[in-house]
């Protein structure tokens, strides 16, 4: 009995000092630092990835500008003499050829200069027949001819804004009055040349080193998909537009079968020659997300280096990338790009 009560006591003792030992681990573990949440990055990963040399290849430039088409000339038939209309000559639709009659305008004032004229005319031709004789003073014959000459000036823009005539041929495109109306301010004929055409487009001013006046260009409407008219630039307009950092091309555009018109919308093409590109596969150039940026990823001895681009011309799959930072032979990420960031390690399969 005494040994069963000592053997008791061994086991009590054994279990309490098992559960000291225990309690004691657990206070040291609560001590110690504790294991983070979450995913454990290993730095020493690399990202599995492809790259191509880079290169650049020969590329023709092509620029490709909307615009709207204009007529060469367009005038707004605006006598400088207020008055009634006495007769419109034409209707909207009508061409007309230069100094074709147009409008004609109330006749008293021309009327009047014309008795005026035509007195001092007689008037300058006796004192000359005087002056020759030497009965009159040299200045009496100055102010005759000075009064002649000023109502010669004053009879021709009269006449001019009396009888109106077209200065050029061409459509008339508007027309805002009647005969007999009173004409007082607004245009009573829109003449719009239309054998001859013109076009402002606005261009990158990267290109501007490349146009010249009298380069060729090539214009296409959506109304003649199978047609392709001739134009050539006459203007290159000397400064760059700030805000958009655009400068402004006049191109004219021959019309002598009148299919195109003002007003309609085209496509306007310029062959700029070669040049040298670096051309890259389009999905290669990523897209900073909220942004327009665009970057790619270069192979910096096995690190992978962000490199912001400029986009240029697409070639299909292709497209053009313009960084300074950014040279030929280096070794562009082109699969296993969308998971890289900068500094990266790579592991580049061949």
């Amino acid at each position: 009995h005494k040994q069963s009560i000592r053997k008791h006591t061994n086991m009590k003792n054994n279990i309490f000092s098992l559960s000291i030992f225990a309690i004691f681990a657990m206070a040291l573990s609560s001590c110690g630092p504790k294991e983070t949440t979450g995913v454990v990055v290993n730095t020493n990963d690399k990202e599995i990835v492809k790259v191509q040399k880079l290169e650049k290849i020969n590329v023709a430039r092509e620029l490709d500008v909307t615009t709207t088409l204009e007529g060469y000339e367009t005038m707004n038939v605006s006598p400088s003499l207020t008055g009634l209309i006495e007769h419109i000559y034409v209707e909207v639709g009508d061409k007309v050829k230069t100094n074709d009659d147009l409008v004609r305008m109330d006749q008293n004032q021309y009327n009047t200069s014309m008795l005026t004229y035509n007195n001092l005319k007689v008037e300058l031709s006796r004192v000359e027949a005087l002056r020759e004789s030497g009965s009159i003073a040299e200045q009496v014959y100055d102010q005759t001819k000075l009064q002649f000459d000023q109502i010669e000036e004053s009879l021709s823009f009269i006449k001019e804004n009396t009888f109106v005539k077209a200065p050029f041929s061409g459509v008339i495109s508007a027309k805002n009055y009647e005969d007999g109306e009173l004409y007082a301010g607004q245009a009573i004929l829109v003449l719009t040349q239309i054998d001859k055409l013109k076009a402002y487009i606005n261009v990158p001013e990267t290109y501007f080193p490349m146009v010249k006046s009298g380069m060729k260009a090539k214009i296409t409407s959506p109304i003649y998909p199978d047609e392709v008219f001739d134009a050539t630039i006459e203007v290159v307009y000397p400064t760059i537009d700030p805000a958009s950092h655009t400068f402004t091309v006049k191109l004219i555009i021959p019309n002598a079968g009148e299919k195109l018109r003002p007003g309609m919308y085209a496509n306007t093409y310029l062959q700029l020659g070669e040049e040298s590109a670096m051309v890259v596969p389009y999905q290669s150039v990523l897209k900073l997300q909220g942004s327009n940026i665009r970057y790619v990823f270069i192979n910096d001895n096995g690190v992978a280096k962000y490199v912001e681009v400029q986009l240029g011309k697409r070639f299909d799959d292709m497209i053009e990338i313009i960084s300074d930072e950014i040279s030929e032979n280096d070794e562009l990420v082109v699969v296993g790009q969308s998971k890289l960031v900068d500094g990266s390690k790579l592991e580049i399969q061949r």
